[in-house]
């Protein structure tokens, strides 16, 4: 299973004891694979920077560093292609853009503006953090 994380239930996750640490679990025991595209990692970095400081960025950088040299966990996309499904808040599509270049099974998001990819004729859909742990975690 392939999935791309909004930035919100990253920040979210990446806290110790946040129930949605349990997505950080999941992908580091191998449950599914996590897609990003250097836009979406920029985000990441600004945002983690911006609320929890450059050591805890350069902690997540050094997992995904460890991931990429273990294989299979961490998938990089380059999307060729902009499907504009996201249109309350274009930066978002980043994230569809990503998920549906790689042919991803959901974008993990708290976030209403994903709505329209429920619809769409793509392949990855939105999903609620809670929703996944429930489904594919537990």
């Amino acid at each position: 299973m392939i999935v791309c994380i909004d930035t919100n239930v990253l920040l979210q996750a990446a806290k110790s004891g946040h129930p949605y640490e349990t997505i950080i679990h999941g992908w580091v025991n191998r449950r599914y694979q996590w897609a990003v595209s250097t836009s979406i990692l920029a985000e990441y970095r600004e945002l983690i920077t911006q609320r929890s400081g450059p050591d805890r960025w350069r902690e997540l950088q050094q997992v995904f560093d460890l991931a990429d040299q273990l294989g299979d966990l961490l998938i990089y996309c380059s999307p060729q292609y902009q499907f504009h499904v996201v249109t309350a808040d274009e930066d978002d599509n980043k994230f569809t853009d990503c998920a549906i270049a790689v042919n991803a099974d959901y974008v993990i998001t708290d976030d209403a503006h994903f709505g329209p990819l429920a619809d769409a004729p793509y392949k990855p859909k939105p999903v609620t953090p809670a929703e996944f742990i429930h489904q594919h975690l537990t």
